[in-house]
Parts: structure tokens; C-alpha cells; sequence
């Protein structure tokens, strides 16, 4: 039975489309017992048939929870998004990573739950042959990788160097959503107050502070005034004066 890895839905916002990658990332597969295509619900042929029944939304919305899958479906997907003219928002469920974080990529706008992570690393592939085809898989699996991780450098702008990207890349890296965040690899981080909403109230709070403490410092109580006793010391006092009489 073919699991259903990839959900496709209208949204109920109208002119919206929901689109949820929660597992592998993979092209279609053939069952040799029956001679059947098994269509992956994860493949760049079934996104673009999905983005071609959809294609007068206004609204992409995809919610990512994936370790990953294979390159040449994730640039499919990546590309087809790309040039969609819908806005793209991108949220993190969970894990990003690989070519599920190359996806992500592709969105207007990406928001990371503050307990999410997104993985990069260099692209790979396995292979056998000789000298020469092996050296030949090595120079493909580069240009392969450098073709992948551009789109890191295409989303962040300024805020990510090649050179760190390469480091990042190197050491297969796991980042937290503040560090996506630092890096341009997302644009917001779910429930994450606005810190300039908050500086802006702390300045406020400072402001009414001081102005109370300026208005305590200008109302001066009369001297005739201070030296009154109240009610309850008048009554200890002539208290204490009985007590003393007897």
C-alpha cells in the first residue's frame, strides 16, 4: 500500500493552497511485481501537477517536517515554487534538513518555530567504477552541491558569506532558529516578541517612572500639615496618658 507522504490541500483562505512535505523527498518508484509506476507523492512531477490545478492562488503556504531526500527532486520543487507568482510562506514544523532546507529556500518569507532546526550540508553520492569514473563523480557531485547551495546565498543576502556558508556546509551544520535567523536562512521566528515592540515599551515604562517620581518630588506636604498627628496615634496617646494617670 502506498503510504501517502505528501499532503496537497486547498487552504480554507480562499486563493491559498497548503502544501505539507512531512517525510522523504523522492521521485516515483516502479513495482516489478506488477509492472505499476508508483507515484511518489514527494516528486517534482507531482508538485507541478498539483502547482497547475492551483495555478491563480495568490497564497503558497508549505509546512516542512523532513530529513531530506534526493537532490534532483528538491531543485524540481525548488524551481517550481520559484517561479510561481503566488507569495510563499515557508514554516518550519520541525526538522529542515538537506535538500528539505534547499525547498524552503524558495519562500517569500520562512518562519522557524522557536524549537526548530534546519541542517545544511554538501551534497553526496555514492557511486563504483574506476579511477577515472570515480574522479568524473567527484567533479559532478561538486557542481551538483554548488548548484544546491547557492540558493542558502540567494535567500540570505548579506547576512551569510560564501566562505561561512562553506564552513557551515563542511561541518554538516544543525541550526536553531535563532541562528537561521542570524544567518538570513529565516525571516521569523514564531512567537518571538517584536524587540522593537518591546524597547519601545521599556522606553515608555521609563518615561511614566520618572515622571511620577518628578511629581512626587514637586508635591511638598505643609509643614502644619506633616506635623498632625493621625487619628490612631491621638488615640494611643491619650491611651498611654490614662494608663499613666492610674
Amino acid at each position: 500500500m502506498n503510504k501517502s507522504l505528501y499532503l496537497i490541500k486547498q487552504a480554507s483562505v480562499p486563493n491559498a493552497l497548503d502544501l505539507y512535505i512531512y517525510d522523504y523527498v523522492e521521485g516515483d518508484s516502479y513495482d516489478w511485481w506488477t509492472g505499476e509506476t508508483i507515484e511518489s507523492q514527494t516528486s517534482a512531477n507531482y508538485v507541478q501537477k498539483q502547482l497547475e490545478l492551483s495555478k491563480d492562488v495568490k497564497q503558497i503556504n508549505v509546512y516542512i517536517n523532513s530529513y531530506g531526500g534526493e537532490v534532483k527532486e528538491g531543485l524540481g520543487i525548488y524551481n517550481q515554487l520559484k517561479r510561481h507568482s503566488a507569495q510563499k510562506t515557508v514554516y518550519i514544523d520541525g526538522f529542515a534538513c538537506s535538500i528539505a532546507s534547499v525547498i524552503a529556500m524558495a519562500a517569500d518569507k520562512i518562519i522557524m518555530g522557536p524549537n526548530t532546526l534546519m541542517m545544511i550540508h554538501h551534497a553526496a553520492m555514492g557511486t563504483f567504477g574506476n579511477a577515472e569514473e570515480l574522479r568524473k563523480a567527484a567533479n559532478d557531485v561538486e557542481i551538483i552541491d554548488k548548484a544546491s547551495c547557492s540558493s542558502y546565498l540567494a535567500k540570505a543576502g548579506d547576512k551569510l558569506s560564501e566562505e561561512t556558508l562553506n564552513q557551515l556546509l563542511d561541518n554538516q551544520t544543525w541550526l536553531n532558529a535563532e541562528q537561521c535567523l542570524q544567518y538570513g536562512l529565516c525571516d521569523e521566528i514564531a512567537g518571538k516578541e517584536d524587540d522593537n515592540i518591546s524597547k519601545a515599551q521599556q522606553r515608555f515604562n521609563n518615561a511614566i517612572k520618572q515622571q511620577l517620581e518628578s511629581l512626587r518630588q514637586e508635591v511638598k506636604v505643609p509643614e502644619n500639615l506633616s506635623k498632625q498627628k493621625t487619628n490612631a496615634e491621638k488615640l494611643m496617646a491619650a491611651f498611654r496618658k490614662k494608663v499613666e494617670v492610674k
